[in-house]
């Protein structure tokens, strides 16, 4: 390995794309389970943490337990089972240091583009970053044999944000979510938030409580999203921590919440109308006969069509009960300078409007990926495992679920790369990739309903209608079908001699 210079060129057996907690849990099984792979990873951004650093609205937290958010290496250890984004930051960093990636992990790195050459057997990956002598952007080329993509499906520079008319007529404050100003004063002040998903259920209790706590909240929405409360902390994880001690406690809480989303959802999804009473009824609940109910938490589609929200202690039905917040279920004719000019005509006036309307998505940071000189189209790729891709060798991302924790599914498939690894090692592989049957009919890889989901249909993989080129949202099955045999006949593994004697033909030939 050499130097880390401008002009030099660095080659690493495997390259993470990407210090979120995907990366960094990658990175840390790898060094454990592959100690004499050089390792290295790349962020982007010039911190680490991925979303849990990008995002900064009020009330930014995990819509997922930490017992099973968290890496089953290293035990969540706040009470807060459902946690605030500087909780799960720390956690990170902690992850970090006790792990010895720090001198790993470089921010600053943007993988621009990454080019495949069978043979070499190797990727050689675009990156720019920043001269720390002279300040000036520099582009350096690193070498991987392996690029592990843990960058996430949506795009960093800007969120979804569908175009309103009458919008430069707002004389207020207009902001995304994802742009949040450090800055945004909105105490005393009128705030519409357009939107129904995980942000806006989060945004509404934390910015009607506190010192700078807004006057009003609206939640405006076009269609209504089912929202559970959940409880802030899991009594029994405290108990079974006392029990068992911190890391048997802990394994022991992630097996009970793991089996208890899994017979949720799956209950859910089988039984609709007892799914859609349930929830229904812990509405009225918690709002009291008198709210509408059935206009405001009565969606179209039935459970897990698109993810449930949860709300902590129940903090957003609390935040309209006590008329702080409130809810409207309507279309958005337009913009006025005061507000939202509704489409029945009616105005909501708000000082400041955020529009929590969703993600951009957007894989391996909108990177060409060239394999031999081809520009591949990742659309037209069908993800093998959930991991592999088709016609793409020696590539492997990282997408969680969503229907359960997201680092779930990537423990499983980093434990699934560390034994495709071994196995190429044991039997002298170079490359391996996916092959798929051309006549296979195939669906969307985010299998759901949302906007964001059918969005994404543009940009991302597919998937298959058989295994292993379904990608399955049950951490059960995963678990199974991804500690199985390794290779089967879809994968079609080579060595860089092979290539080069391909090669050396083809070039006779002409």
């Amino acid at each position: 390995m050499t130097s880390a210079t401008p002009d030099a060129v660095e080659e690493f057996d495997i390259v993470v794309i990407g210090a979120g907690i995907s990366g960094i849990g990658a990175a840390t099984y790898f060094r454990r389970e592959l100690p004499g792979k050089s390792l290295m990873v790349l962020e982007g951004r010039d911190n680490i943490g991925g979303t849990w650093d990008l995002f900064r609205y009020p009330g930014i937290r995990s819509d997922s337990d930490l017992h099973t958010f968290g890496y089953e290496f290293k035990p969540w250890r706040h009470e807060n089972a459902i946690a605030d984004a500087p909780l799960i930051l720390d956690y990170l960093r902690e992850t970090v240091d006790e792990n010895a990636l720090g001198g790993l992990i470089r921010t600053g790195h943007r993988v621009r583009r990454a080019e495949w050459s069978s043979t070499e057997s190797k990727w050689t990956l675009t990156v720019a970053t920043t001269d720390p002598a002279t300040g000036s952007s520099i582009t350096k080329s690193i070498k991987a044999g392996w690029v592990f993509a843990a960058t996430g499906y949506y795009k960093y520079e800007e969120g979804y944000s569908p175009t309103f008319a009458g919008s430069e007529d707002f004389e207020g404050t207009l902001v995304h979510p994802q742009h949040w100003p450090e800055d945004l004063d909105y105490s005393g002040k009128k705030v519409v938030i357009i939107g129904s998903g995980a942000t806006a259920v989060t945004m509404v209790p934390a910015m009607v409580k506190g010192p700078r706590a807004a006057a009003h909240v609206t939640m405006l929405q076009r269609t209504p999203t089912y929202i559970m409360p959940l409880p802030r902390v899991d009594r029994v994880a405290l108990a079974l921590t006392k029990l068992l001690g911190e890391r048997r406690g802990y394994a022991a809480t992630r097996f009970k919440n793991i089996w208890t989303e899994h017979l949720i959802v799956e209950g859910l999804r089988r039984f609709p109308k007892a799914g859609r009473a349930l929830v229904r009824r812990e509405n009225i609940k918690r709002l009291g006969k008198g709210f509408d109910v059935d206009k405001h938490f009565n969606p179209p589609y039935a459970p897990w069509d698109q993810r449930l929200c949860a709300a902590p202690d129940g903090d957003f039905f609390d935040a309209i009960k006590s008329g702080d917040a409130s809810v409207v279920t309507e279309s958005v004719a337009r913009f006025s300078k005061r507000g939202v000019v509704l489409g029945s005509g009616e105005e909501l006036a708000a000082d400041i409007i955020v529009t929590a309307t969703g993600l951009n998505l957007q894989l391996f940071d909108g990177m060409p990926i060239v394999v031999d000189g081809r520009q591949i189209d990742v659309v037209d790729t069908i993800a093998y495992r959930g991991t592999l891709l088709s016609g793409i060798p020696n590539w492997a991302m990282a997408i969680g679920y969503t229907t359960s924790s997201w680092t779930l599914k990537v423990s499983l498939l980093c434990r699934y790369f560390i034994d495709l690894v071994k196995h190429m090692d044991a039997h002298g592989y170079d490359t391996v990739v996916p092959v798929a049957d051309p006549g296979m009919e195939t669906r969307p890889v985010m299998d759901l309903q949302s906007g964001y989901a059918k969005r994404g249909e543009r940009v991302l993989p597919r998937q298959g209608s058989v295994k292993p080129w379904r990608t399955m949202m049950s951490y059960p099955e995963d678990a199974k079908a991804l500690r199985g045999p390794v290779s089967d006949e879809n994968l079609a593994f080579g060595t860089r001699a092979a290539a080069r004697r391909v090669a050396g033909k083809q070039a006779a030939h002409v």
